[in-house]
């Protein structure tokens, strides 16, 4: 049982002792911060806000003494990016919920490379890097989450993935006895598909240096532009969803969409959560589902597919807070 009194106590003694703009809120319903719209609430919210050049050290500082805190205290925290992959229980999550999305924009450190800080959406990071004629990230377009996501999950869309371009993540570590803020180039043998190294640590991700070429704004634009019309067209807007729930595996031999739709379960329903009936490897929140209805569905998908094919489906989502 989290005692909210140590909530209170964490977030107000950062609050004194950084100057960060903060917005706070208490028992916040997640279904407003996450794709699939459902969500129970989190015993504390809050989001530090960016507000002007030159406030990068106040939300270091803020962030640092936040989680050292609430490590101290036993109160847990789960980092937020755009909330884009993720199915937060019924019951909400305890603890604080570190929400990034007001840590955003870029800084031009050199020809070609970009640093984006966390929270910046990834259809803002391809905007940015088209207006200055920057090739890399045009497979971002259309895409829902935050480049700290990105990085945590690799993200990958259109033969491509953030590993492609990551030059240096810059973090705060927390595995010693003090935090740290380090920046580590980027390794590619340490990136694999839907995997990074900072999966499994207790690393927050500040930035990202990504590595881009000079291109042809007129054919980066035509190409995202492509990306958008092919989203938009596979529906990946009709309905809240978190795009595509189960991971694809080389072993199977074919997408792991095909094989759903093969077995006949596009349109399968539990509640208002339901497999799109245009696409086997969505699951959109098509009439008040929960989130007990959405995860009752990705078991059933999957416990079919084992049935029918002995195939072992991964969930793409991560299962947040109280089940």
């Amino acid at each position: 049982m989290i005692c909210h009194e140590n909530i209170n106590y964490i977030v107000e003694t950062c609050k004194k002792e950084n100057p960060c703009k903060i917005d706070i809120r208490y028992n916040e319903p997640m279904a407003g911060h996450t794709s699939f719209k459902v969500g129970g609430p989190t015993d504390c919210w809050l989001r530090p806000v960016r507000a002007e050049a030159g406030s990068d050290e106040d939300f270091y500082a803020f962030t640092a003494a936040l989680l050292s805190a609430a490590c101290t205290e036993n109160v847990p925290v789960f980092l937020l990016g755009g909330g884009a992959n993720i199915l937060v229980a019924d019951a909400g999550i305890r603890g604080i919920v570190l929400d990034t999305g007001g840590w955003t924009g870029v800084q031009k450190q050199q020809e070609g490379l970009l640093e984006f800080r966390c929270g910046t959406s990834l259809d803002d990071a391809a905007e940015i890097a088209a207006d200055l004629g920057l090739s890399g990230l045009e497979f971002l377009a259309g895409m829902p989450g935050s480049i700290g996501g990105a990085v945590w999950m690799n993200a990958r869309c259109y033969g491509r993935e953030i590993a492609d371009v990551l030059a240096e993540t810059e973090i705060i570590d927390f595995t010693g006895d003090a935090p740290l803020q380090l920046r580590l180039p980027a390794k590619r043998t340490d990136f694999g598909y839907k995997r990074s190294p900072f999966q499994g640590t207790d690393h927050f991700i500040l930035s990202a240096s990504l590595q881009l070429t000079p291109g042809n704004t007129s054919d980066i634009r035509a190409e995202m532009d492509a990306h958008r019309r092919d989203r938009e067209e596979k529906g990946h807007y009709r309905y809240p969803s978190a795009g595509s729930v189960f991971k694809n595996n080389e072993d199977f031999g074919k997408p792991t969409g095909k094989i759903i739709e093969e077995l006949g379960l596009r349109g399968l329903r539990i509640g208002g959560a339901q497999v799109a009936p245009w696409h086997g490897n969505f699951i959109v929140n098509t009439d008040a589902a929960t989130a007990s209805d959405i995860r009752a569905l990705v078991n059933e998908v999957a416990a079919k597919v084992k049935t029918a094919t002995n195939f072992e489906l991964e969930p793409e989502i991560l299962f947040m807070g109280e089940w």
